[in-house]
C-alpha cells in the first residue's frame, strides 16, 4: 500500500503527522469515539438511532507559560468530547459533512486549538463504515469560528390563537411589537376548519405541523412585516435585523433532538417548548390559556393586544 493510500485509509493522527512538516505542533486526540444518535437523510434513518463514531486530532499551540500540572492551562480532552456531545444535541442533523464541520469550527474556537482533523464513520449503515474526514485550521475561517458562538439574542415570543389570528387589531399590535426593541418572533395554532386525517401517528404530526405553516403563510399576508422562517439560521438572521419572524415550526420540530413533550395540536405548549428552545426573554399568549413554559409567562386578551 502507497504512502498516500495509507494515510487516506490510516487515523487521522497519521494525517497529522505526515501534514506536520519540519515543526509538528503538540497533538491531542480522541479515538473510536462511539455513540447512538438519530442522524441521516434518508426516510429509513428517521426515528432510528444509529452509531457513529469519531476520531479526531487536534493540533496545538505552545503555551509559552509552563503547564504545571494544570487542566486549565491546556486543551483538554473534555473540550473535544464536549463539542460533540453538544453538537449532536443541538439539532437533528441529516449529513455527516455538516456535523464535522460543526465539530471542527467549536474546536478551533478554544484558544489553543490551531488544526483539527475530523473523521466521522457510520457503523450500521452497511457491511463497512461509511464515513467522511476534514481538516480544518484557524487560517481557513477564524470568522466563521467568532460569529457561530456570539452570545445569542433573546426574542419575544407571541403566541397568538385563533381569535388573535383574525383580529383587526394585528396591525396595531404589530406596530407596538416592533417599537419595543426586543426581537419579535410570533408562533400560531392550527387553523379552523378540517384537515387530512391519518391512522399513521407520524403522518398525522406531518399533516398537523403543515397546516400550522398554512396558517403562518396567511398571518403573513396580512402583514408585509410578517416573515415566514422555519429554520435556526433564518429566525438568528430575522432578530438580528428586527425583523418580525413567524415561525413555521415543521424543521425544527422534526429536526429536534429532544422534541416538545406536547402533540403538535396543542398549540399553546408547543409554543412554551419553542420559547424555552429560543431562550425568550418572555412568551405573551394572546386569546389562549398560558402554559407553564421554561420562560417567563405573561397572559393577554385579544380586546387589549401583546
Amino acid at each position: 500500500m502507497s504512502d498516500r493510500i495509507s494515510q487516506a485509509f490510516g487515523h487521522p493522527l497519521a494525517r497529522a503527522v505526515a501534514l506536520s512538516g519540519d515543526d509538528p505542533l503538540d497533538r491531542i486526540s480522541v479515538r473510536d469515539h462511539v455513540t447512538e444518535v438519530e442522524i441521516g437523510a434518508f426516510q429509513s434513518e428517521r426515528g432510528a438511532t444509529q452509531r457513529l463514531r469519531f476520531n479526531i486530532v487536534v493540533e496545538v499551540a505552545r503555551s509559552d507559560a509552563p503547564a504545571e500540572d494544570d487542566v486549565d492551562r491546556i486543551l483538554s480532552y473534555d473540550k473535544v468530547t464536549e463539542a460533540i456531545a453538544t453538537e449532536l444535541h443541538a439539532e437533528r442533523l441529516n449529513l455527516l459533512e455538516t456535523l464535522a464541520e460543526r465539530i471542527a469550527l467549536r474546536v478551533l474556537h478554544e484558544p489553543l486549538a490551531v488544526r483539527v482533523y475530523v473523521r466521522i464513520e457510520k457503523l450500521d449503515r452497511g457491511p463497512g463504515a461509511l464515513g467522511v474526514e476534514i481538516v480544518r485550521s484557524r487560517d481557513d475561517a477564524p470568522l466563521a469560528a467568532e460569529e457561530a458562538y456570539e452570545e445569542g439574542l433573546h426574542p419575544v415570543v407571541v403566541h397568538l390563537g385563533p381569535e388573535a389570528v383574525v383580529s383587526p387589531e394585528l396591525t396595531g399590535w404589530l406596530d407596538r411589537l416592533a417599537a419595543g426593541g426586543a426581537p419579535v418572533i410570533l408562533t400560531l395554532g392550527l387553523p379552523d376548519g378540517a384537515r387530512p386525517r391519518s391512522a399513521a401517528r407520524l403522518a398525522q404530526r406531518r399533516i398537523d405541523l403543515l397546516a400550522i405553516e398554512q396558517n403562518a403563510w396567511v398571518l403573513a399576508g396580512r402583514d408585509a412585516r410578517c416573515v415566514v422562517v422555519n429554520t435556526r439560521t433564518e429566525l438568528d438572521w430575522a432578530m438580528k435585523h428586527g425583523q418580525i419572524s413567524v415561525w413555521a415550526p415543521s424543521k425544527i420540530v422534526l429536526d429536534a433532538v429532544e422534541g416538545p413533550g406536547a402533540a403538535v395540536h396543542d398549540p399553546v405548549a408547543l409554543a412554551a417548548w419553542f420559547a424555552g428552545l429560543m431562550d425568550a426573554r418572555e412568551l405573551v399568549v394572546v386569546g389562549a390559556e398560558p402554559p407553564k413554559a421554561p420562560v417567563p409567562v405573561r397572559a393577554a386578551a385579544v380586546e387589549a393586544g401583546p
